[in-house]
This record gives structure tokens, sequence and C-alpha cells, in this order.
């Protein structure tokens, strides 16, 4: 996606706000929300869907996820074979039986229309198991329900509803059809088109789709195309979604995909030749496409995090077990300090990357609007994440982690695609940065407008002078926090106040030096989008963290110490960022570019073999 799409899908977000903690009253007219990441852009602490920790399952629904867990726990424990799966390179038969019987397929579909009717929260629990166990089979499932249909369940009409979603979750595939061969995160460039046909109820549909999952076996699919539309008295081309059956006829699909991971999922290219597709069938109105889709991948992101939790899971697990029991120099591996250290990394890891699923998906549930920069965090952070972990689990398993027998091989060449697919991991940084930094320019904005009528906005005037003067000299300390966490947590906790408020000045200083052309300086964006998941990984463990000293858990105390060193290490990150901005860091940034260009024209290095002359 070009920097100008990014900006574009930043302004369409938009929601209420409560006050930021600590901080002087909004300007009127700039841009609100209760987001934690948009307003630390801002270098606004804000608390409200970060603190406390979302408790978002009422008594019925824990006891719906009760009784649903043990069946599924055990389906992938003695069921599903996922080395047969990987090997075969597709899904055992007995496996998919046994999914659709269990109601995999559907679990977020009302009960009245075929599914269980879960909500995110509950879902995340589900995907979690899914991801400890197989992947491949998780991105099946994923692909069905969580991209697949998704767009029927949050902008189909009511026939819509009623027409596709029993089917889908009751042996029909669904499939989401976006990427093309010229446009990938470009989503905006895409070739497909539907052009309305001479009798007004049916769209003709031409093109092809890449990399799509389920392609091969969808009966039911969400597809985006170009259409023309009426703007201002011309007409342009706007991408429409459409569900698209393959019955309608002119729908085929490729071989599968030779895939280096999840290769027990069906991945195949999509082909339309002069599809009749019934105006009926738009979904999210005509010219609506690229709304429809960023809402059905930010809707979705969660649920990657909640499944790759799970994964992480497993594999500390499995490294824990050997670490235990395998014995070299007459000690066990768990009794050296750099394997402690490994195991301690993998746990914070694994740690946090949970704290973000559910925390995200609890504020869903709750109805917040504001979710999709968490939600892109918590995707780009698990899929880091889980390959390091696993990684490491390999490495403290070493030539027997290398090896088939394990799983773990297996488990990293699935995890590859998690970094790529679904808005690759540098596109969401991106996005993160941007659209943050567009929140706090829209403040900027108004305080200049202020100044222009200061007779009007003293106020204003005077608190947002006050507020940068402290900072200037040294004696800022942010937000006052300490109701928010339990006691052992303070310290960290006022510390990453302290550093949300750098970073907004940092973001400020950003703007005023590049003004608008920010949107090109992508090595600064991309250490503002580290800062912001830094900032928000850091509150989300210190939230979870203080639910277990409150309910007292059992594991309250473990949960503090993983909490308290996450949030001292990245808050030490964020204290850099100042400096990584910097001068001498913009000089290297140019330094880099410069290679990186050389590279490119030269077709790779243009250095020489050293014994060349």
């Amino acid at each position: 996606m070009k920097s100008t799409q990014l900006v574009a899908a930043a302004r369409r977000l938009g929601a209420p706000h409560r006050r930021a903690l600590g901080t002087a009253p909004e300007p009127r007219g700039a841009r609100q929300s209760a987001s934690f990441t948009l307003n630390l852009f801002r270098g606004q602490f804000e608390p409200a869907q970060v603190f406390p920790y979302p408790d978002a399952l009422g008594a019925e629904q824990r006891q719906t996820l009760a009784e649903l867990l043990p069946p599924v726990e055990k389906f992938f424990r003695e069921v599903n074979d996922p080395a047969k799966n990987d090997a075969a390179a597709q899904i055992e038969e007995r496996t998919l039986a046994g999914l659709w019987e269990l109601g995999a397929f559907g679990l977020q579909v009302p009960c009245e229309l075929g599914g269980l009717g879960l909500s995110n929260t509950q879902y995340a629990r589900l995907v979690e198991v899914v991801g400890a166990h197989d992947l491949g089979v998780g991105i099946t499932l994923g692909a069905h329900q969580s991209i697949g249909f998704k767009g029927i369940l949050l902008f189909g009409t009511e026939e819509q509803r009623a027409r596709y979603l029993p089917r889908v979750t009751g042996g029909e595939y669904a499939a989401f059809c976006l990427t093309e061969p010229s446009s990938g995160s470009d989503a905006g460039s895409i070739k497909t088109r539907a052009e309305l046909a001479p009798d007004g109820e049916h769209y003709v549909l031409n093109g092809s789709k890449i990399w799509i999952s389920n392609g091969g076996i969808a009966e039911i699919m969400t597809v985006f195309a170009q259409t023309p539309v009426q703007r201002d008295g011309r007409t342009v081309d706007k991408v429409t979604a459409f569900v698209v059956e393959r019955a309608f006829g002119g729908v085929s699909s490729g071989p599968p995909e030779n895939k280096m991971g999840i290769r027990c999922s069906n991945t195949t290219e999509v082909y339309f030749e002069d599809v009749r597709v019934p105006a009926r069938c738009v979904l999210g109105g005509v010219g609506n496409g690229f709304k429809v889709a960023m809402n059905i991948l930010n809707n979705g992101r969660f649920g990657m995090a909640a499944a790759l939790a799970g994964t992480q899971r497993a594999a500390l697990r499995q490294a824990a077990e050997h670490a235990a029991t395998r014995v070299q120099f007459g000690r066990r591996l768990a009794d050296f300090g750099a394997v402690q250290e490994k195991l301690a990394r993998m746990a914070l890891l694994q740690y946090v990357t949970e704290s973000l699923a559910y925390m995200v998906s609890g504020n869903m549930d709750a109805g917040a609007a504001d979710y999709h920069l968490e939600a892109a965090i918590s995707k780009v952070f698990a899929s880091d994440a889980a390959w390091a972990v696993v990684d490491e689990a390999i490495q403290i398993l070493g030539g027997m982690g290398f090896m088939k027998a394990t799983g773990l091989e297996r488990v990293l060449r699935d995890l590859r695609i998690f970094r790529i697919f679904e808005g690759t991991n540098d596109i969401l940084r991106l996005f993160v940065a941007l659209t943050g930094i567009q929140f706090a320019g829209s403040q900027l904005q108004e305080l200049m407008r202020a100044f222009k009528r200061p007779t009007a906005h003293l106020g204003l005037i005077f608190s947002e002078a006050g507020r940068r003067a402290t900072r200037a000299v040294g004696l800022a300390r942010g937000a006052d926090v300490d109701a928010l966490v339990s006691a052992e947590l303070r310290a960290p906790a006022r510390e990453l106040a302290r550093q949300v408020l750098q970073f907004g000045a940092c973001v400020e200083a950003a703007l005023r030096k590049h003004g608008r052309a920010v949107v090109d300086e992508q090595l600064l964006l991309n250490r503002l989008a580290a800062g912001a998941v830094d900032a928000y990984t850091s509150a989300a463990v210190l939230s979870r963290a203080s639910r277990a000293r409150r309910l007292g858990l059992p594991t309250a105390e473990h949960e503090a110490r993983l909490a308290e060193a996450w949030t001292e290490e990245a808050t030490e990150r964020l204290g850099a960022l100042a400096a990584a901005l910097g001068p001498r860091a913009q000089r290297h940034g140019e330094r880099l570019t410069a290679l990186g260009r050389d590279v490119a024209a030269q077709g790779g290095s243009p250095t020489r073999n050293p014994l060349e002359l």
C-alpha cells in the first residue's frame, strides 16, 4: 500500500473519546479517541482500553467455553495429525469431517444461522488451542471464517446473512479474494473488474487472484473488483466487494501452490471469466470495497495473535521439558544461565503475545470503536515473537530440534508466512506510525488555529504552554498511574507514563521538521512504530499482571516479574528514541538508503570476491 493510501486509511478512523489521564482538555475540533496507541502519539496516557485488563466473559460464556475446550483439545491431540497433513500437503478427510462436526468452521456465526455464536474472546481461546497444534489447519479455519465470510457478518444485509451463513457453517468453504499478481500490499491497484450488465441486475466479473487460501475448495468467496462509479459528475473506478458463488459459473482455480509452510492449507490462483454476479451480492455498497477489505482484516488480526500465543506456549513447553531432562557436562541444561535466559525471554514473548490477544479481543467485545492500531500491533508483535520463540526452542533442543520428529522444524516453516500475509509487518508498522502521526497532527493544527484567536482560547493556550515548558525543563512526570497497577509495578508504570510524554515530544518534533513529507520518511516511521509497540505492549502486561495480583492468582508473583522485566527493557528502548531520531541516526539512515539504492541498481552486491582483482 502506498503512503498516500495509508494516510487515507488513517482518516477513516473515528470514535468518541474519554479524556486522557493527566492531560489538559482536548482542543475542540481535534480528533478524539479512547485508543491507547493513538493518544500515545500525542504524548497522552489514555487508560480507557488498557486498565483494568478486560474481563470480557460473563458466567454463561465461561461455561460455554469450559464445555467447548475439552473436546477441541482432545480432537487435536488424538485425531488431527499435523505431520501427516504437512507431508501430504492436505488435511486428512477425517480431520476435516471432525472439524465440521465440532462446529469449528462457524465459531462466530449466530446460533440461529447455524454457528456457535461465540464472542471474540471465546473465539480467541479456541484459536489458541489450534495454534498450539497445527497452524496449517488454523489457516484453513481462519481463511474460512476470520476473513472468508467475515465480510458477510460485518456488512451483509439480512438477506445475505440468511442466504450464506447457514451454508458456510454447513459444509461449504469460504475464501477471501483480494491479492493479485500486480497488487499485494497496494490493495487499491487491483485489476479485476466488474461491470454492470445492461439488465442492471448483474455485474460481469473478470480477472484473477493469486495465493488465495481455500481458493481451490471454496464455494463462496468475498471478491474485490474495480467498478465504475459516479463521483462529482464523472466516472471513476472504485473497489467494490462482492459475494461470489462458484456455482455462478465462470469461476475456476489453479493447482495447489507448493509452499514453504502451512502446506496442508489449500492455496491456489482463482480465475473469474465473465462471471454473472447478481447485484444483490454487492457487499457493503458499490465503491466501498476498500473499506470492507480493511475492516475485515482489522477485525480478524487479534485471532492471529491468539493462535501464535498458543504456538509459543507449546514450543516453550517442549523446550522447558527438554532443558529439565537433558544432561550435559554433568548438569541439566536448565541449570545453565544461558539456557535460563533463553527460557525467560521465550516466556516474556509468549506472555506479551497472549496479553495483547485477549486485551484486543476484550476491547472488541466491549464495543470499542478504535482498536485497529492495537490489533495491528498484536499481529506484528505475535508473528515476530513466535518466530523468535520457536527458533530458540530449536536451539535449546539442538540437533534434535532440527529433526522432523520433534515437529519444531515444521512449525518454523509454518510461521514464516505470518509476517507476510493479511498485511505485511512492514506495511502495518507504517500504518501504525502514519495513523498515529495524523492523529497527533490534528491536535497541532487545532492549537495553531487557537493562536489565531488567542483571546477566545486562552485556557487552551496557557495549559498547552505550561505542559510544554514543564517538559522542556525536564520536570514533566507523566500521568499519575499508581491507582492503575499493583504496588510492585508502580515504578515501571511511572517510567512508562514518563516515556509516553517524551514519545509525544518526538512525534511533534518529527511533524515540525518534516511536515507532510513525513509520509516518505520510512526509517523514521519504523522507529516510531517500534516505540508504539514497546509502549502498548508494556501497558498490556502491566495491566494483566495487576489483574493477577488483584484476583490473587497463584501466578501473580511470576506475572509481576514478567511485566516488570518486559516494561523495563521496553521503556529503556523508548528512552533512546529521541537519539534514534537525531542527526546522527538520520545520517546513518541516509547512508543505509544510499547503500540500498546501490544494491538495487547493481542487481545484488556490487562488491567482488576478495580473491578477485
